[in-house]
């Protein structure tokens, strides 16, 4: 596959940046937050949001067979960083080779917050190259999907006055 300049496509990191008009307090309680991030993403999400807590996000109905993934919260610097792995096997601890390591950092921009997103890993995982393509391709279109979702979320939490 060719990217926009003809090279060849690097099937390595997703990256996303963002500006949300609110805080990086109320920003990072939305990507953060398993009670806030089911409103934007999966259709639930159980886990603590302090590190080294290991939960699950579940897309679909869990009863009727939707799609449980494991994930492990990685590091957790409130307003400025939340991250985890996820996608490895349920009965192996996350870690590099295993897992995909997605990334929050915010940073205060004016009245509101940046947000940078990157998703990487994926070489990493040691699929051969159409299942690479195809899990970088699945996870592209599914940020492309959710990110956005972000912002309605914010906005639904923002009390500023």
């Amino acid at each position: 596959m060719r990217d926009e300049f003809g090279g060849i496509m690097e099937f390595g990191t997703i990256e996303r940046e963002m500006y949300i008009d609110a805080t990086p307090d109320i920003v990072f309680e939305v990507v953060s937050r398993p009670e806030h991030v089911k409103k934007w993403w999966p259709d639930d999400a159980r886990y603590e949001a302090v590190p080294g807590a290991v939960g699950e996000i579940v897309f679909g109905d869990a009863e009727g067979g939707g799609q449980a993934v494991a994930l492990s919260v990685v590091d957790v610097q409130p307003p400025w960083r939340f991250a985890f792995r996820w996608t490895q096997p349920a009965d192996e601890t996350a870690a590099e080779g295993n897992s995909l390591l997605v990334t929050f950092e915010l940073t205060a921009a004016g009245d509101g917050t940046l947000l940078r997103f990157n998703e990487t890993g994926f070489r990493e995982m040691g699929w051969e190259a159409a299942v690479l393509e195809e899990q970088y391709n699945d996870h592209l279109n599914g940020w492309d999907y959710f990110l956005p979702r972000l912002a309605p979320c914010v906005a639904a939490l923002d009390v500023r006055s």
